[in-house]
């Protein structure tokens, strides 16, 4: 019969070479060479003032690097921004580092067309008539006026008929 120390030896090198397994394939998920610039900080009036004053429908999504809904919402998100130049597509990123929102940038939205803005405290998706919650995606008519808010991940379906409300 196995003593208790071995059995520990054992189940301490099943979780060395699991952790090791799990950090080598964390790491693999790095984006490499430079990041972009980190997102701008920016408050509620300076967000609302430039969505207001710059004429085209605008998409303002609202992003987290450790949101996991958020990752599998990014590739939508790239993919209408090509596909929709004349719509003004923002990213508003909240409750992060600087660092770890360029490394989301890097890895899920290297091909998007769109500008990048910060709010750390998380306050901003509430002032605009959102929730804390991501993610979360706001959908303006040219000059400003809110069309609508989508809370949570945005199907293809529901992307195209928001956008062909706002780009009218």
């Amino acid at each position: 019969m196995p003593s208790y120390a071995s059995e520990m030896r054992r189940f301490l090198l099943i979780w060395a070479v699991a952790l090791a397994i799990v950090g080598a394939a964390c790491a693999d998920d790095q984006p490499t060479g430079p990041l972009p610039d980190a997102p701008t900080p920016t408050t509620t009036e300076e967000l609302t003032t430039s969505i207001a004053s710059d004429g085209r429908p605008t998409v303002v999504n609202v992003w987290a690097s450790w949101c996991l809904p958020c990752r599998s919402e990014a590739p939508l998100i790239a993919t209408a921004t090509l596909a929709h130049p004349d719509v003004r597509f923002i990213g508003l990123n909240v409750r992060d580092t600087p660092r770890d929102a360029q490394e989301f940038m890097a890895e899920y939205l290297a091909d998007a067309t769109m500008e990048h803005v910060s709010d750390r405290s998380g306050g901003i998706p509430i002032d605009l008539g959102g929730t804390s919650g991501v993610p979360l995606t706001f959908f303006y008519r040219s000059g400003g006026e809110l069309a609508e808010v989508h809370l949570g991940i945005i199907d293809e379906p529901t992307m195209a008929r928001l956008l062909d409300e706002i780009d009218r």
